[in-house]
């Protein structure tokens, strides 16, 4: 029998394989209790195996610790702004987040500006699950887009949905403004508190945001509410905030509110990680 020197595997299929024999590590050696028992100790981990641990999948990335995620990933804490592929220092621009009255001192990384910098401790308490929901090796593409395989699909490993909770547009129209906050603050004292101190006063009762750092930080400047609605805007369009119900709310559901809900979402909702977190204390040792 001749064999063919030149035999080619298709790329799908050698995937599969890889997988099949994925399957059968993980089921065969248990590794997942391994990682678990390794957290904290990356060095006794091998990529593949922590690529595939559990903590990367559902259930189990919604009970994942800060502390679980950066024994891994611990360099996106560490790591500094570094001087552009054009030659411009850090400290020679003025980044668009350094712009409102909000942020001081240095340029600072994504992931430090939302986990560790003095302002997220005040108003932010953003976890690593927060935004990042497990992350499946099965739907990334194994190469950029294009090149060989166009089979894949590249998924993105954040839900736009989360970010856009406070990097949308600021939504005038709705409000009947004028115009962006920018042209008609000072109709308004150049504060949000004129009108919302007495309308939608039920508002950041989630769990990603501490509501009294917010309410304090905004009696001192309009950058506070602005900067999340719409001051720091990665999109073209508005995040369609649930309508809580508040003390004096006007009876009928207006035209751009129809359809809303009117609770967050779940994994979001004070009460329900409370009622979580008082359940797992009160359950019986096994």
């Amino acid at each position: 029998m001749k064999i063919r020197k030149n035999l080619v595997v298709h790329p799908i299929l050698m995937l599969g394989l890889c997988l099949a024999g994925s399957v059968y590590v993980l089921a065969a050696g248990d590794p997942g209790d391994q990682v678990l028992e390794a957290a904290g100790d990356p060095a006794r981990l091998d990529y593949h195996r922590a690529q595939w641990d559990p903590i990367h999948f559902k259930p189990a990335i919604d009970k994942a610790t800060d502390e679980q995620c950066l024994a891994c990933h611990q360099e996106i804490i560490e790591r500094r702004v570094h001087t552009s592929p054009a030659g411009v220092k850090p400290d020679q621009a003025l980044a668009w987040y350094q712009t409102l009255d909000t942020y001081s001192g240095p340029q600072d990384t994504f992931h430090r500006r939302h986990l560790v910098d003095d302002y997220a401790n005040q108003v932010m308490d953003l976890h690593c699950n927060t935004c990042h929901q497990g992350n499946d090796p099965r739907e990334e593409v194994p190469e950029w887009p294009g090149m060989h395989d166009e089979d894949f699909t590249m998924r993105k490993v954040v839900n736009p949905n989360v970010c856009l909770r406070c990097h949308g547009q600021f939504p005038y129209k709705v409000m009947n403004l004028s115009g962006p906050w920018e042209e008609s603050k000072d109709l308004f004292g150049g504060t949000c508190l004129t009108c919302h101190s007495s309308i939608r006063t039920h508002r950041h009762q989630v769990t990603f945001l501490k509501p009294e750092g917010i309410e304090q930080a905004a009696l001192k400047t309009s950058d506070v509410c602005y900067g999340c609605h719409g001051g720091r805007a990665w999109y073209r369009i508005a995040y369609p905030y649930p309508r809580h119900a508040w003390e004096g709310m006007p009876e009928g559901t207006p035209d751009w509110a129809k359809g809303r809900p009117t609770e967050s979402e779940a994994r979001f909702q004070v009460h329900a990680a409370a009622a979580e977190t008082d359940t797992a204390a009160t359950k019986p040792a096994e």
